[in-house]
């Protein structure tokens, strides 16, 4: 019999997704015949367009691809990554920097356990996704967390940064479009941000699965497009999920210099060995494809953003940025806090997020999850009509 836990205490500190879990409760209670309509998921809700899904038909076909194949990926997907990335970020790199990974999460995680010893730290601005901080403690380093408030646009400048430096500091982590803010950062603060982290020698991992999802005639911006002198200290992490509907596919890249592409590319081999070659196929007609799929999906955003903006602008004590890209709110609900709402008097977003759930059947996810209590994060990736029956089922409980 064990007389501790079984579980090593690396594993035992990482905490549950806590975007996977409240979408995984909204489901479970609409599957037990409770009207629930979910803000929580960060997945298009369209289908895959249908000549991407024909090459997965056409792959599953193909003796060739029920075989191993190298662990760093399919080289026709990696040269179809490549291509992409000269023609999106203006960058070219080898198809022998890219590794195949299984979805973007899988692409940070490799990325973070390649360079994080025990005792690094890792800067990451606030809010955050929620899964950066938590495989940053898996790899034994300590995520710094950089607070940023509506006031501030929730962007970081390099003065801020600076003062979160120490002599421990290994990386820091960009990702814009951000989730779950939907914050862009501009072609002149990408600049200014680059130059900056370049002066200070650190590693730097770049988040860009939103690139393709900005509204208003803004566009996304690489690091490495304005700072090509940062590649030799920057890994790019990206996939097909959020821009072709693909979550479910699981493909993600990471493009990195030779000694991290090497590195990974070992701990790749012992993990998974290669990802599967029906998915890569898919995702290799994704990238060989023009944009048009995304521009239709891209328009529905759009629309549905707008929506959303206005109608949590009219409820009472939200204040909510403008998102310029992904396809989340973030509205600062402060405001609302000290209110007695059906009995319950709120004092945290936690406490306002399980009253909505309770009395309105909707679920939304709290700011704490991403390192920013007082807000909340609602998706818009979901049907016109959920979304606006939703927003008004919140403006009733909460009084416009």
């Amino acid at each position: 019999m064990f007389q501790t836990s079984p579980i090593s205490q690396r594993v035992a500190h990482v905490e549950e997704s806590a975007t996977l879990a409240i979408d995984a409760k909204a489901k479970a209670l609409k599957a037990s015949g409770i009207d629930v309509i979910g803000f929580g998921a960060g997945e298009p809700d369209f289908p895959t367009p249908e000549f991407i899904v024909e090459a997965a038909v056409k792959a599953a076909r193909d003796p060739k691809n029920h075989k191993y194949t190298p662990a760093i990926g399919l080289i026709e997907l990696r040269e179809a990554i490549s291509a992409k990335t000269s023609r999106d970020s203006k960058l070219e790199v080898s198809p022998n920097q890219i590794i195949v990974t299984n979805g973007g999460k899988h692409a940070i995680f490799n990325t973070i356990m390649t360079l994080v010893d025990e005792g690094d730290e890792v800067l990451i601005p606030s809010p955050f996704w929620t899964t950066y901080p938590e495989l940053v403690k898996l790899a034994g380093g300590i995520p710094i967390k950089i607070p940023t408030s509506y006031e501030m646009g929730y962007k970081v400048t390099p003065q801020i940064i600076e003062t979160y430096f120490t002599n421990r500091t290994k990386m820091f982590i960009h990702v814009s479009p951000s989730n779950p803010t939907g914050v862009l950062y501009s072609r002149e603060e990408t600049r200014e941000l680059g130059e900056f982290l370049l002066g200070k020698g650190i590693w730097v991992m770049t988040d860009e699965i939103y690139e393709h999802l900005t509204y208003d005639g803004h566009t996304s911006t690489s690091l490495l497009e304005v700072v090509p002198d940062l590649r030799e200290n920057t890994v790019i992490v990206n996939g097909v999920a959020k821009t072709y509907a693909m979550t479910g596919w699981r493909i993600g890249w990471m493009i990195s210099p030779k000694e991290v592409h090497r590195a990974a590319s070992n701990l790749q081999s012992q993990m998974t060995s290669n990802i599967s070659n029906v998915s890569q196929r898919a995702a290799q007609a994704a990238l060989e494809a023009d944009l048009s799929s995304v521009t239709a999906m891209r328009n529905a955003f759009d629309r549905r953003r707008k929506t959303m903006v206005s109608m949590l602008s009219e409820i009472h004590g939200f204040r909510t940025l403008v998102p310029e890209g992904a396809f989340y709110v973030f509205p600062e609900v402060s405001g609302v806090f000290g209110r007695e709402i059906a009995g319950k008097t709120i004092n945290s977003s936690m406490d306002l997020t399980e009253v909505i759930l309770d009395q309105a059947k909707v679920a939304v996810v709290p700011g704490e999850a991403f390192g920013s209590p007082g807000h909340l994060r609602l998706s818009y990736a979901l049907s016109d009509e959920s979304l606006v029956e939703g927003l008004q089922r919140i403006q009733k409980l909460l009084g416009s």
